[in-house]
Formats: C-alpha cells, sequence, structure tokens
C-alpha cells in the first residue's frame, strides 16, 4: 500500500514537469506559426544556380561534387 503513495507522488511530479515543459513552450514561441510548416512542405526548394563561379563538377559515379 505504501508503494501507492510512491506512484502518486512520482506521477504528480512527473504531470508537474511536462507541465512546466508544456508552458515553456508555449513562451518561447514554438506554437507561433503552425500552418507554416504545413505549406512549407507542399512548396519545392528552389533549383540551385547553373555555373556558379568556384563550383566543383558533379561527380556522376558518386553524385556530388568531385573533391
Amino acid at each position: 500500500m505504501t508503494i501507492m503513495i510512491y506512484l502518486i507522488g512520482l506521477s504528480l511530479i512527473m504531470g508537474g514537469i511536462g507541465l512546466a515543459f508544456f508552458l515553456w513552450c508555449l513562451r518561447s514561441g514554438q506554437y507561433d506559426d503552425l500552418e507554416g510548416a504545413a505549406n512549407r512542405i507542399l512548396f519545392d526548394d528552389p533549383p540551385p544556380p547553373e555555373g556558379r563561379p568556384g563550383a566543383l563538377p558533379l561527380d556522376p559515379a558518386k553524385g556530388r561534387e568531385a573533391l
């Protein structure tokens, strides 16, 4: 029966930590722009510029810039 007291106390402590973390997220602005990330996935990244100065040629075997 004494284990129940420890488990209730532990659950209250863990709930308090979770609540504190949630409030910290709210204050730091984590939930300010909910639609930005949802809309960002719908758009493609801009293509890389062709012939940029100082660019290394692509290595077709590796699919990346040759070093």
